[in-house]
């Protein structure tokens, strides 16, 4: 059975623990006062003969057993019912683990049923049973004792990404290669854990409007506005975290840029000098080549060679190779290739 705690309060007190769900029914026909039923994924056999002794609607019925809920805050006639999306921080892995809780609150009545490990209900129970005078004010007031603990359990969670963001930070300027992977799924946590806490604004705020409508006891409200002022602090940090990672991807992908635009600037520098030497030897390769192709040209050895019987050709062919030389030279010198 997935039924893992189920209590009778009367006047803030527990009176009863009955072994089976029918036995509860019969006994707040009886006696009436406030059954609590502690639902750990229920089976939709389970959801429907709860929903059927205290009357839940079929639209909520629904959601419970398909689950994957937004948190929400949904009123069907005199039964409230609240999706909450708890959390927890996993130091280990360094990842956030959501959880799915679901809350009914009626007349006489309060039904949780969970799709995760988390929140330890058990805790909230034994605190509540703590407080009587807190818990005589019914559902409303387990209702508040919930809501506390999911958003007391997100402040761990807050501290752990805190951590992280500030690694990411370190990380930044030590050119870490998978600093940009560690930003883009760190960005899927925050993004994720931005959903699951920022309806709760709104769910709090529609509680509130609710106190005169529902007579809701004067502390009560008190301490549903402190549960109200901590999500809205935490909210306000997940909104910031979310700018600074998005902050640190922009300065990430401007120090990749500048990285890219060294290494360019380093190879254009090596390619530069290269060309310069490719210059000079072309260049010296050119002077000498000059008197070479006039030594070339008389080492031929041809009969009929004019100038072979020139008394000034030795001369000229050296004045020659001479003059080519310098020519060569100062036209390369102009053009600064030497």
């Amino acid at each position: 059975m997935s039924v893992v705690d189920n209590v009778i309060y009367v006047d803030g007190t527990r009176v009863a623990a009955p072994e089976s769900l029918e036995r509860t029914f019969d006994l707040l026909r009886e006696h009436g006062g406030m059954a609590w039923v502690g639902l750990y994924r229920p089976t939709p056999a389970e959801v429907g003969t709860i929903a059927r002794e205290f009357g839940l609607h079929e639209l909520a019925q629904e959601d419970t057993n398909k689950a994957h809920q937004r948190p929400k805050l949904e009123r069907y006639g005199n039964t409230l019912f609240t999706v909450l999306r708890p959390a927890r921080y996993l130091e280990d892995v360094e990842k956030v683990e959501f959880g799915e809780l679901h809350v009914f609150t009626g007349p006489g009545f309060v039904v949780t049923v969970r799709h995760a490990e988390s929140p330890n209900l058990a805790r909230v129970r034994r605190r509540l049973e703590r407080e009587p005078d807190t818990l005589r004010h019914g559902p409303e007031a387990v209702l508040y004792a919930i809501l506390d603990e999911v958003v007391d359990q997100y402040g761990p969670v807050v501290a752990g990404l805190e951590n992280d963001i500030d690694e990411i930070e370190d990380q930044l300027f030590e050119s870490d290669p998978n600093v940009s992977r560690r930003i883009y799924e760190l960005s899927r946590e925050v993004m994720a854990f931005q959903r699951a806490t920022h309806p709760l604004l709104s769910m709090l705020e529609h509680l509130e409007q609710g106190f005169d409508r529902y007579g809701v006891d004067i502390e009560l409200r008190h301490r549903l506005r402190d549960v109200h002022d901590h999500t809205i602090r935490v909210v306000e940090r997940v909104g910031a975290f979310r700018a600074l990672l998005q902050n640190a991807l922009t300065v990430n992908a401007t120090l990749v840029a500048q990285e890219q635009n060294e290494e360019m600037r380093r190879v254009t520098e090596a390619s530069y000098l290269q060309s310069e030497q490719v210059k000079r030897i072309s260049s010296w390769a050119a002077i000498l080549f000059a008197p070479t192709l006039v030594g070339t040209i008389y080492g031929m050895n041809f009969r009929h060679m004019p100038e072979l019987g020139w008394r000034f050709g030795y001369p000229f062919a050296l004045l020659a190779m001479v003059a080519m030389g310098v020519v060569l030279y100062i036209v390369f010198k102009r053009h600064r290739w030497l």
